[in-house]
């Protein structure tokens, strides 16, 4: 495996509109080492979600390469794109789009299941990561009985369950209130770092981002240090 789990280079994308090719990423190169954190502050609008989602192989980009673990992803097929994703990436949301009908046991445990792990590993896996987080006793509620600091625990626990090398944020506390943000952000933080995850988060929270190993912003298209 790669100390570098993620490296994006000279990465470009544009889209097409009525008015012409719109230019979002014009070259941009970031690297991301093993067990580290690193923020992503940028106006709206600047291309921080065309870049978490290129990052996570969810979008090719126009230009330049992808390397998860060393290896570019550009020319490899739909199919083994998800299979990365599935297992390598983890993906953590502002909004916790998790699953009503189901637990949250179930909700870590299915991610899990769909990778090929057992049913009793994936749940064991599941409880472990709900007590890490706070959760014990709350495994066989649904999202419906959780408050949204817990719904967001959970939403974090299924993306770290399949002990992923690469952890992708979008304001993953930005739903939160200032007492919980905290609270969820120093157990992401501490399971990132304990597992050896290269995590991007976006975020607008300048506490939050000065927390983190270093912070980057979007210039012109381009990843440059902030500050």
């Amino acid at each position: 495996m790669s100390d570098v789990p993620l490296r994006l280079a000279a990465v470009e994308r544009r889209y097409h509109t009525e008015a012409g090719d719109l230019p979002v990423l014009r070259g941009a190169d970031l690297a991301l080492a093993a067990g580290e954190i690193v923020a992503l502050v940028a106006p709206s609008g600047t291309g921080k979600s065309t870049l978490l989602h290129l990052a996570g192989l969810l979008e090719k980009p126009d230009g330049g390469e992808v390397f998860v673990d060393g290896k570019a992803a550009g020319t490899l097929s739909d199919d083994a794109r998800t299979a990365i994703r599935r297992t390598t990436i983890g993906f953590v949301y502002q909004f916790h789009h998790l699953l009503p009908e189901f637990t949250a046991e179930e909700n870590i445990a299915l991610p899990q299941m769909a990778a090929g792990v057992t049913r009793r590993d994936a749940t064991a896996r599941a409880q472990e990561l709900l007590a890490a987080f706070g959760l014990a006793g709350r495994e066989k509620h649904r999202p419906g009985k959780l408050s949204g600091g817990e719904q967001q625990r959970v939403a974090i626990a299924r993306a770290l369950a399949n002990r992923p090398r690469i952890l992708l944020a979008d304001e993953p506390t930005g739903n939160l209130d200032v007492g919980t943000s905290g609270r969820v952000f120093d157990e992401l933080l501490e399971h990132v770092r304990g597992e050896g995850v290269a995590a991007l988060v976006a975020t607008h929270n300048p506490e939050l981002a000065r927390r983190m190993d270093r912070i980057v912003t979007l210039a012109e298209g381009r990843v440059v240090a902030a500050g």
